[in-house]
């Protein structure tokens, strides 16, 4: 009968068992900032409080919703620039085929979008960093 009793129940955890516990109390704004990032984050109370304190790399917290938007935005920008620098080439080339294209609007240019290629270098760089921080 007694060996029956052993084999009822979840098994005992061998390694990692969770045995310490910290009691911590919250504000009001503070609960419900934690109660809008559970819902937000879809992780419980408990593994958010974990993984903030704990500060582990390869689980950082990141509100999505917000990054995406964030990135959604840049990505609309950068789509702008290179309208912006598709028109002022078209406009480059009619100039040129009338010969009124000045060689101090042709270094201005070069020098403008070695710029942009420098920034849109940047933001991938950004981009590789934010998709490994959120471990993907």
């Amino acid at each position: 009968m007694a060996d029956l009793k052993k084999l009822i129940g979840r098994p005992k955890l061998k390694d990692g068992k969770r045995t310490k516990f910290i009691n911590v109390r919250f504000t009001e704004d503070e609960y419900k900032d934690i109660a809008e990032l559970e819902k937000q984050l879809g992780i419980t109370k408990t593994d958010l409080i974990r993984m903030r304190i704990l500060s582990d790399a390869k689980r950082t917290v990141i509100n999505s919703r917000e990054l995406i938007k964030y990135l959604d935005d840049a990505g609309a920008e950068m789509g702008r620039i290179g309208n912006n620098i598709n028109q002022l080439a078209k406009h480059a080339n009619t100039l040129k085929l009338k010969g009124a294209l000045n060689l101090v609007i042709i270094e201005q240019f070069n020098r403008l979008f070695e710029e942009y290629i420098r920034v849109q270098q940047q933001f991938e760089v950004s981009l590789r960093k934010i998709i490994r921080a959120m471990g993907v």
